[in-house]
């Protein structure tokens, strides 16, 4: 009897240690400000419904029609006066030594043109119409057609047209010698290693970039998922992954709530760490998102918190956030 009243003892110890190390209560409160990280700029919203990889989001825009193209540089200063700060883009090698800003892989589905966008120089890209393959209604009217005639830009565009602009790079491929390239470019042009906020995507290419750039923030999705299944692992002891330092931390806002020490004592480790976390969308049942773009998702971010916030609606989400 004595022998279990001591275990017992020593298991409510234990329970009661492993609180104390993570509970929020007994961390720093949260004081910074929310970042918004506005994916692929101002652009089009779309119906979601068993979406998938290969599915042409083009031929699904919902009403109503916004101006702006993803990825354009309209986009982009649309969404850097809505408040964002930092834009995500996504880049291509093109075949004469450029990268193009375009999401897609292929061009079919929202341009003119046919093929692997990699395929192609900068020329051909720029002759296609972007705004071509957008509609809402099935394929009877087409709004943006005809709009977006030479608007896909390259990455020197950007980086002239906001010079004191932020972005987020996302290879498409896994080609190291893409990274390598892009690499190159940054060494070429020493003043946009502060515009470029981090890299992710691809892994060959990511890592290659981060092998040149090693003060750089990048992440793959297996290091991503490395630092959370990790953090879930050990995360109870204080200790923070080796995948979770000095990087992005990927943090889906369905699943923050299950970390340990979220959000103030998560947050507090991460920072130790030199990392930043970017909240996302969630990532389960009917309403998984890969931003948070509703004013219910917006209010699960914590006051206080100091890092990035992703979303596809930066018009929507930066009033939310100013206001907390």
């Amino acid at each position: 009897m004595k022998l279990r009243s001591l275990f017992l003892s020593a298991a409510l110890l234990a329970v009661a240690g492993i609180w104390a190390v993570n509970s929020s209560l007994l961390a720093p409160a949260l004081t910074g400000t929310p970042r918004i990280l506005a994916h692929r700029g101002v652009h089009q919203d779309f119906d979601r419904t068993n979406l998938t990889a290969e599915t042409c989001t083009a031929t699904r825009i919902l009403p109503p029609v916004a101006p702006e193209i993803e990825n354009t540089i309209s986009s982009m200063r649309a969404a850097f006066a809505a408040g964002a700060d930092i834009v995500e883009l996504d880049v291509h090698p093109t075949t004469d030594g450029h990268f193009a800003v375009f999401h897609d892989w292929t061009l079919d589905c929202r341009t003119n043109g046919t093929g692997r966008t990699r395929d192609h120089d900068l020329a051909y890209l720029k002759s296609l119409d972007i705004g071509y393959g957008y509609t809402f209604d099935g394929g009877r009217t087409f709004p943006l057609r005809g709009k977006g005639v030479g608007a896909m830009p390259s990455l020197d565009e950007v980086m002239a047209a906001f010079p004191d602009g932020r972005f987020l790079v996302n290879f498409k491929s896994r080609d190291a010698e893409e990274g390598e390239r892009f690499a190159a470019l940054l060494a070429e042009n020493p003043g946009w290693r502060d515009a470029i906020a981090g890299v992710y995507g691809g892994e060959p290419p990511t890592l290659a970039v981060l092998e040149k750039y090693p003060d750089m923030k990048g992440v793959t999705v297996a290091s991503a998922k490395s630092c959370l299944i990790g953090y879930f692992a050990t995360g109870w002891t204080g200790r923070v992954p080796a995948a979770c330092q000095n990087t992005f931390v990927m943090v889906p806002i369905d699943v923050a709530p299950f970390l340990w020490g979220w959000p103030n004592r998560f947050v507090a480790r991460m920072e130790a760490a030199g990392s930043i976390i970017v909240l996302r969308g969630p990532q389960f049942g009917a309403a998984a998102d890969d931003g948070i773009d509703t004013p219910g998702h917006a209010r699960r971010v914590p006051p206080g918190f100091p890092g990035l916030v992703w979303t596809n609606d930066v018009a929507l989400l930066a009033p939310i956030l100013s206001g907390r």
